[in-house]
């Protein structure tokens, strides 16, 4: 078996790019990207043991910019939080639901059976996401702009309400609006929900009283 190279592996992934793009990720095979790239199939499974794998490897870097991108919003010296979660959370929602991305999440609900394609679609969108903005909370809950609470658990809960209005079309494949403007404005109500169950605690009450459990 010849030597995996970074190369190699890196000109596989180019013309997956290239197949998924014209033919879409069903119309796809993996001949046809090995007839592109030359060498046997055999070679190409060396480097990715499934098209679904092989899929995910190239969401990733096609959105790897734009993700780092969006976790710089979350800077925690700024004064205004909401302000700072709401351009989070529209940079977060464009990205999430383009049409790219949804293509890849809805795939990955419907192989749920495959488990290491799940874990594979996880490790690379949600887990990713979550360590930087549990950080994130965690450095705003110490300077008391938010409430003290498990900063992992918040982080979670702020993806939910961001995605609360959506997840419905995810999953049973409806199309929606999903212009700046509307997603500007579910943002908004996710951040006021948000700010609402963990903004700072008037005077005098306990700051553990009513903090939202793990």
């Amino acid at each position: 078996m010849k030597k995996k190279t970074e190369a190699r592996r890196q000109a596989i992934i180019d013309v997956a790019a290239e197949v998924f793009r014209e033919m879409g990720f069903e119309r796809a095979l993996m001949s046809e990207i090995c007839r592109r790239i030359g060498g046997s199939k055999a070679t190409i499974y060396n480097y990715f043991p499934s098209k679904e794998l092989l899929f995910v490897e190239v969401m990733r870097q096609a959105t790897d910019a734009e993700f780092k991108g969006i976790l710089k919003l979350l800077n925690h010296t700024v004064e205004d939080v909401a302000e700072a979660l709401q351009h989070f959370g529209e940079g977060l929602l464009s990205l999430i639901y383009s049409p790219e991305v949804l293509a890849a999440r809805r795939l990955a609900i419907s192989s749920v059976g495959d488990g290491e394609f799940g874990r594979a679609c996880f490790e690379q969108g949600p887990k990713r996401s979550m360590s930087e903005v549990s950080a994130f909370l965690l450095a705003l809950m110490e300077k008391g702009k938010l409430r003290q609470c498990d900063p992992a658990v918040a982080s979670l809960h702020l993806r939910g309400l961001l995605e609360s209005e959506l997840l419905d079309s995810l999953v049973f494949r409806i199309e929606s609006d999903m212009g700046p403007e509307r997603i500007k404005e579910i943002v908004a109500r996710a951040v006021a929900v948000f700010m609402a169950g963990y903004g700072p605690h008037d005077a005098g009450t306990n700051p553990s009283s009513d903090c939202p459990k793990g």
